[in-house]
C-alpha cells in the first residue's frame, strides 16, 4: 500500500523509517549518478522497557526517539517515507469479472466491504490493478469481454485503519520530518530484498513481537498472515529453560548460539524452540500448500529478514523441514557501502531490511 502526502521531493537523499514493536529504524540513501549510496542509518531498541505501559502510544515519545535518533547518526535528509506494520493493514486480491471500466472503482468498494472487517468509512483504502501472466487463455477472455465493453480485472487492495494513519502523520509532524509517503512493511521488503526476481517466493519476517509470512509472486503479495510469535517469545522460553533473565536470555540466543544451549547435538535446535516455532512452520507449510493448489505453481524459495532470521541453525532447520531452499535476505546487495562496513553491515541487514526498502521506494 502506498499513502502518498506530497511535499518537497526535490532531494536525493531519503529517509527510511521503521516504527517496530520495540525498536525505531532509520536507514538514509542517497542516489547518485544512477546508483543507491548509503548515507547512514540508525537505530534503537528495547524501547518498551523505556517507558511505562505501550510507548507506541506515546505520539511525542515517537518523534523525540526518532530526532535524537536522526541527531546521533547525522541524518541530513528532512524527507521520509515510513512504513505501516503489516500485521495492521487488511490486503486482498479481489477477482472482478465483467466489470466496465468506468465501474471498477465502485466494484472495489463494493468487494472490499466483504473483505475488510472494518467499517470502510474508518479506512484508507489503496488499490492497483495487477496483470496475471499465469492465466492460460486470459488474453482471448479478455477480448471477449472488452468486445462487450468489459473486462475481467485482479485488483490488489489494501486498506489501513485512518487512526493508525493519521498517528503517523502527527508522529513525522511533531517531529518536523516531511512525510512523503506511507506503505506496508511487506512492499519494503520487497523492494529491497527481491530487485529484479519475479519468481514465486515466500518471505518470512521475524520481529520481535511477530511473524510476518508473506508469498509474493511477479513482485505482488498474494498470501499474507501475521503469527504473535517473535524473538521475544523465543528469548522467554530460552530463560523459562534455563532458569535466566532476559538479557543473558538474550546473549545466549545470538552470541553463544541457540545450539550452546542444548548439551547434546549441537547441529539442532534445541526442542524447547522448536516447540515455540512449530505454529510458525504449520502456517508456513499450510500458505505454501494453498498457493501451489491455488496457482499450479511452487514457491521457489523462503527469504527470511528480521532479527530473529539470524538465529543459529534456523536457516538449514526449516531448509530441511520444508524441503525448499531458504536464504537470508540481503537488502544491501543493490546499495553501494562503504567496504570497512560490511562486516558489520552484513550482521545488522535483516534488522534493516524494511528501513531501506522504504527509503528505497524515492530513490529508486
Amino acid at each position: 500500500m502506498g499513502i502518498l502526502f506530497g511535499g518537497n521531493d526535490n532531494d536525493n537523499s531519503y529517509l527510511g523509517v521503521d516504527i517496530g514493536s520495540s525498536s525505531i529504524k532509520i536507514v538514509e540513501l542517497r542516489k547518485e549518478k544512477r546508483k543507491l549510496r548509503l548515507s547512514t542509518y540508525g537505530f534503537t531498541e528495547n524501547l518498551n522497557s523505556s517507558v511505562d505501559g505501550d510507548w507506541q502510544k506515546d505520539i511525542i515519545f515517537i518523534s523525540k526517539v526518532i530526532n535524537r535518533v536522526c541527531n546521533k547518526a547525522g541524518f541530513t535528509a528532512r524527507n521520509a517515507v515510513a512504513t505501516l506494520p503489516s500485521f495492521s493493514v487488511f490486503s486482498s486480491v479481489l477477482n472482478l469479472s465483467n466489470v466496465d471500466k468506468k465501474d471498477i472503482s465502485s466494484a472495489i468498494h463494493w468487494e472490499a466491504k466483504k473483505v475488510i472487517p472494518l467499517p470502510l468509512d474508518e479506512m484508507v483504502l489503496d488499490w492497483r490493478v495487477i496483470s496475471d501472466n499465469n492465466q492460460a487463455g486470459k488474453k482471448k477472455e479478455e477480448n471477449k469481454s472488452n468486445i462487450r465493453g468489459t473486462k475481467n480485472e485482479r485488483v490488489l487492495l489494501t486498506g489501513a485503519p485512518k487512526v493508525l494513519v493519521k498517528k503517523y502523520i502527527n508522529i513525522f509532524k511533531e517531529a518536523k520530518i516531511n512525510l512523503l509517503s506511507l506503505e506496508t512493511e511487506t512492499f519494503s521488503l520487497i523492494r529491497s530484498l527481491l530487485g529484479n526476481d519475479k519468481s514465486a517466493v515466500m518471505i518470512i519476517d521475524m520481529g520481535v513481537g511477530t511473524t510476518d509470512i508473506s508469498i509474493i509472486d511477479n513482485h505482488i503479495p498474494l498470501l499474507n498472515r501475521s503469527i504473535d510469535i517473535g524473538g521475544m517469545t523465543i528469548t522467554k522460553s530460552i530463560g523459562d529453560n534455563l532458569n535466566i533473565g532476559a538479557e543473558r536470555a538474550e546473549q545466549f540466543k545470538y552470541d553463544l548460539g541457540i545450539s550452546s544451549i542444548n548439551s547434546g547435538d549441537s547441529d539442532t535446535i534445541p526442542q524447547t524452540i522448536i516447540d515455540i516455532i512449530d505454529p510458525v512452520i504449520n502456517e508456513i507449510k499450510y500458505m505454501l500448500n494453498m498457493f501451489e493448489n491455488k496457482n499450479n505453481k511452487k514457491v521457489e524459495k523462503i527469504i527470511l529478514s528480521g532479527g530473529s532470521a539470524l538465529l543459529p541453525n534456523f536457516v538449514d532447520y526449516l531448509s530441511k523441514i520444508i524441503n525448499i531452499k531458504v536464504i537470508i535476505g540481503d537488502p544491501w546487495s543493490t546499495i553501494s557501502c562503504p567496504v570497512e562496513l560490511m562486516p558489520s553491515l552484513s550482521e545488522l541487514g535483516p534488522k534493516l531490511s524494511v528501513a531501506i526498502g522504504s527509503a528505497m521506494r524515492e530513490v529508486e
